[in-house]
């Protein structure tokens, strides 16, 4: 799992048709180098995360299958809000 920032919604005109319906949104990474810190995603939202609030996302095969969408092209999921009252890393 990995720790990032909702920095706001994306938007699609157009595409791939397993993904109607997803809502996707554009995360910042917060965690160690190692893991990518300051990479910009796109996440599919399952639980309603706003912008601003930090997030718990999965990536690879383990989202897409916690999704429901086995045979779409997702890669990161956001499936967690973290509690404000936690430290920032």
């Amino acid at each position: 799992m990995l720790i990032g920032r909702v920095k706001g919604p994306i938007w699609s005109t157009r595409k791939d048709e397993s993904l109607v319906g997803a809502k996707l949104m554009v995360v910042q990474l917060l965690d160690t180098p190692e893991k990518g810190k300051g990479q910009i995603i796109v996440a599919v939202d399952m639980i309603g995360a706003g912008v601003g609030e930090r997030v718990l996302i999965t990536r690879g095969s383990s989202a897409r299958r916690m999704a429901g969408y086995e045979n779409a092209p997702i890669d990161a999921v956001i499936v967690g809000i973290i509690d404000e009252n936690q430290p920032e890393f």
